[in-house]
C-alpha cells in the first residue's frame, strides 16, 4: 500500500510539473505575438476563425454534447429501465469466446483468469470457448481452470485453429458455437486475447439485449495498460478517452461505428448466421482501381458492416469495462504510432468506402453524415497548418506564431473537456491531440489511395501481392499519381485562399 501511495504521489508530481511547463510555454508564445490578436475589435482577433474552423469545431462540439447527453441522461434512464425487468433479462446461455495467437503467457494468463472468473461470477449457464493455436496455451488454460474450480453450469470448449490469422480463429469459434444450436436468448461475448475483463462486464451488458429487440451487438468501455514508455502510454489513454465520447455520441443514434474486437457482445443468432460468419472470415473489397482483395485485418469493422447490412442496431455500454494490455509494435513512439495508425485507418477507410453505399436508410442520418465526414476530415485537419506555413512564408512569421498559440489554447480546452468522459488526462494530451490531428491526417491521405496495403502489427503478416505483374505495377504507380495529384490540388486551393 505504501508503494502504491508513493507511485501515486510521483505520478501527481510529474503531471503537475508537466502542466506548469506546458502552460509556461503557452504563456511565452503569447508574449511573442502582437497585442492586437487579443483585442476583440481587431480584424486579427484570435477567435475570428474561418468557416472551415467553425465547421470542424462544430462537429467536435456536436459529438461532445451528444456524448454527454447519452452518458448522463439517456444511458442512466435505460439502465434503470433494464433493472426493472428483473430476472427476465437473464440469457439462456452465455458464450465467452476468446481468440489467442502469439500473445505472451503472462497476458494470456491474466486474460483467461478474468474470463473464467467472470463465467463463474454470472451464475448463469456459460461456456468458455478458447480459439487457440499453440498447445502451450491449452495447458495454461487448463491449469487456470483447475485453479478456479468452476461449477457445473460453466463449461470449457477448445477450438484448435491453424495460425492463419484472427479472422479464421473467429470463424472456427463461431461454427463451434453454432453446433450447440443456441436459442434466440443466448449471447456471445467475443474477447480478444489481450483483454482482461473487469468484474461484472457480462452481467452489465446482458440486460440490453432484452431491452432492445433489434440490437444485434454492443461494445464496451476500454481502459489500458501499456507495455511501453510514458509517451506511448499517454497516447493510448488519450485514444480511449476520445473513443469513449465518440461511442457515447454514436450510441445516441443506436449506431456505434465499430464493434471493437477487444470485446463486443453479440446475439447468438447473429454470430451463428452463415452470412455473418462469411462476412468475418472472407470479407473483401471490390475497388474500381485496385481490383478485388481480401481484408487481412479489421474483423471488428467487418462484423459492424455485416450487422448494418442486415438491419440491426448497435449500442455502447459505458459502465461495462475491460482493460486491454497494449504491446506497441516498436519502441520508438513515432514508428509505433505510424504502424498502428496505418492499420487502424486502413481498416476504417476500407469499410468507409462501402458503408456510405448503404445509405441513410440503413445507417441513420447522423451516422451517414459521420461516415462521409471521415473522408473530408483528413484534408480539413491539415488545412490550418498548411495555410499558416504559406502565410508565414508569404507575409510574416507572426501568422505561424498566432496559429500555434491558437492550437495550444484550443487543445488545452479539448483536453479538459475529456475529463467529462471519466478518463484521466495528462499534460501531454494537448500535444498528442495535435500530433494525432496532423500525423493522423497524413497517414489517412497516404492510406486512402492504398487500401490494398495491409499489415497486422502483432502477427507481422502482410497481404501477399504479385508486385511483378502488370496489375501490381499499375496499382503501385496509379496510387502514387493519385496521391501526388490530390495533394497538388489541395496545395493549390490553400495558396489561392491565402
Amino acid at each position: 500500500m505504501q508503494h502504491a501511495a508513493h507511485s501515486t504521489f510521483l505520478r501527481g508530481l510529474r503531471n503537475a510539473s508537466g502542466w506548469l511547463l506546458y502552460l509556461s510555454a503557452l504563456g511565452g508564445l503569447a508574449l511573442l505575438v502582437p497585442e492586437e490578436v487579443f483585442v476583440p475589435e481587431s480584424k486579427h482577433f484570435l477567435l475570428l476563425i474561418g468557416a472551415v474552423g467553425i465547421w470542424r469545431y462544430g462537429v467536435g462540439l456536436t459529438h461532445f454534447v451528444r456524448g454527454m447527453i447519452f452518458l448522463y441522461l439517456v444511458y442512466p434512464y435505460y439502465r434503470r429501465k433494464a433493472a426493472r425487468l428483473g430476472d427476465t433479462v437473464i440469457p439462456s446461455h452465455v458464450y465467452l469466446m476468446v481468440t489467442s495467437f502469439r500473445i505472451d503467457s503472462r497476458t494470456t494468463a491474466m486474460v483467461y483468469d478474468s474470463v473464467i472468473k467472470e463465467a463463474i461470477r454470472t451464475g448463469w449457464p456459460t461456456t468458455v470457448v478458447c480459439s487457440i493455436v499453440e498447445v502451450s496455451d491449452e495447458m495454461l488454460i487448463r491449469s487456470l481452470w483447475q485453479k478456479n474450480s468452476p461449477p457445473e453450469q460453466v463449461k470449457l470448449k477448445f477450438v484448435r485453429i491453424p495460425g492463419t490469422g484472427k479472422r479464421d480463429g473467429l470463424a472456427y469459434g463461431f461454427r463451434a458455437i453454432s453446433r450447440d444450436l443456441p436459442d434466440d436468448n443466448a449471447i456471445v461475448a467475443v474477447v480478444d486475447g489481450d483483454t482482461v475483463l473487469a468484474p461484472g462486464v457480462v452481467t452489465t451488458s446482458a440486460p440490453y439485449f432484452k431491452l432492445f429487440p433489434n440490437m444485434g451487438a454492443l461494445t464496451t468501455n476500454e481502459f489500458c495498460e501499456v507495455q511501453g514508455g510514458y509517451v506511448m502510454s499517454e497516447w493510448h489513454k488519450l485514444r480511449f478517452a476520445q473513443r469513449h465520447i465518440n461511442m457515447c455520441s454514436m450510441a445516441l443514434s443506436n449506431r456505434v461505428l465499430t464493434l471493437t474486437g477487444r470485446m463486443s457482445v453479440f446475439r447468438a443468432s447473429v454470430v451463428t448466421s452463415p452470412l455473418f460468419i462469411e462476412d468475418v472470415e472472407h470479407d473483401q473489397l471490390n475497388h474500381w482501381r485496385l481490383g478485388t482483395f481480401k481484408f487481412l485485418t479489421g474483423d471488428d469493422k467487418s462484423s459492424w458492416y455485416s450487422l448494418m447490412r442486415m438491419g440491426y442496431d448497435t449500442w455502447y455500454v459505458p459502465d461495462a469495462v475491460i482493460n486491454t494490455v497494449e504491446h506497441p509494435p516498436d519502441k520508438n513512439f513515432v514508428r509505433a504510432s505510424r504502424k498502428l495508425m496505418f492499420r487502424w485507418y486502413g481498416n476504417n477507410l476500407r469499410q468507409n468506402s462501402r458503408a456510405a453505399k448503404l445509405g441513410a436508410s440503413k445507417l441513420g442520418l447522423f451516422a451517414y453524415y459521420v461516415v462521409w465526414d471521415q473522408r473530408i476530415s483528413m484534408w480539413t485537419s491539415i488545412l490550418g497548418l498548411t495555410a499558416a506555413f504559406v502565410a508565414a512564408v508569404k507575409f510574416s512569421i507572426t501568422y505561424l506564431l498566432v496559429y500555434l498559440l491558437w492550437i495550444g489554447l484550443t487543445r488545452t480546452v479539448l483536453t479538459f473537456l475529456l475529463l467529462a468522459s471519466g478518463h484521466s488526462v495528462g499534460p501531454l494530451y494537448p500535444l498528442i491531440l495535435y500530433y494525432n490531428q496532423i500525423f493522423g491526417s497524413i497517414m489517412k491521405i497516404y492510406v486512402v489511395f492504398r487500401l490494398d496495403k495491409q499489415s497486422w502489427t502483432r502477427q507481422n503478416t502482410k497481404l501477399r501481392k504479385d508486385s511483378g505483374s502488370f496489375h501490381g505495377w499499375f496499382n503501385q504507380w496509379s496510387s502514387r499519381m493519385m496521391t501526388f495529384s490530390s495533394v497538388s490540388i489541395f496545395l493549390a486551393i490553400v495558396f489561392a485562399l491565402v
